[in-house]
């Protein structure tokens, strides 16, 4: 069977996108999706995506780790297949779809995407770092010397021993100004530093406004792969109206044989 991909990346973050209206694609084949992710035997990429039809939004999102296993939301991915959908014509600037944490809205303007994420409720503090769910689960510490730090290392054994065989993304933080910061992330599911993680980043922002790292409700986020910023609006219940802003690309398609 040939497959059709688009290859698509957001500020470093690399996935792979298929058409999958007409259901052609064996979503159970793990060891497949684990292939074609697979940088030297397969097409490459931090994860491959599903773009699928919904029976009341514009479309549906499944989303696969590198390591051919469901994921839970992917950020970057999300305003790829934003991209993606408004390059095969299914959406105009805006659009509704359904991820595994629920429904998201997101909007196409000036070459930029805009992904409205959940709302959090709750940010867990404990001692030097923060911990909270922005539709996947991450770990977000405050270290010095960022650009040095080993960032795979140190990352595996939070995301292993801390928080057991569920995992959770770490994302290691240096300050830069009020209202700016460095981030660096380690992935569960790639297992390895990736070059942007837009729930890490969102996870960073809403971690670093309530302990009062910074005090806009915009944040710019600073990443090996490139920039990303937050805005949202803090209320008596949380953290609402949470948006991902930053671009998204397409870089090649293609056909493979599966």
């Amino acid at each position: 069977m040939e497959l059709q991909f688009y290859k698509y990346q957001g500020t470093g973050n690399d996935f792979i996108l298929v058409d999958n209206r007409p259901l052609l694609f064996p979503k159970n084949d793990t060891k497949l999706v684990a292939k074609l992710c697979d940088r030297k035997f397969g097409i490459g990429a931090d994860g491959l995506i599903l773009l699928e039809e919904h029976p009341t939004a514009d479309f549906s999102m499944v989303y696969y780790n590198a390591d051919g296993n469901l994921s839970s939301m992917c950020g970057n991915g999300g305003r790829c297949i934003t991209h993606f959908a408004h390059f095969l014509g299914l959406i105009e600037t805006t659009a509704t779809f359904e991820a595994i944490d629920g429904l998201h809205e997101t909007k196409i303007e000036n070459e930029l995407v805009y992904l409205k994420m959940q709302d959090v409720a709750e940010i867990q503090q404990e001692g030097d770092f923060s911990f909270l769910d922005t539709g996947s689960p991450h770990h977000v510490e405050i270290v010095e010397n960022l650009s040095t730090f080993d960032v795979v290392i140190l990352g595996r054994n939070i995301r292993n021993n801390r928080y057991g065989k569920a995992g959770a993304n770490v994302n290691f933080v240096e300050r830069l100004s009020e209202n700016k910061f460095a981030v660096r992330t380690y992935e569960r599911g790639v297992e390895d530093e990736t070059l942007s993680c837009g729930t890490g980043v969102t996870a960073v922002a809403l971690a670093m406004h309530a302990t009062g790292m910074a005090t806009s409700e915009k944040i710019t986020l600073q990443q090996p792969g490139g920039t990303l910023q937050i805005t949202f609006s803090k209320t008596e219940n949380g953290y609402e109206n949470v948006f991902l802003i930053g671009p998204a690309t397409q870089v090649f398609k293609g056909i493979i044989t599966i």
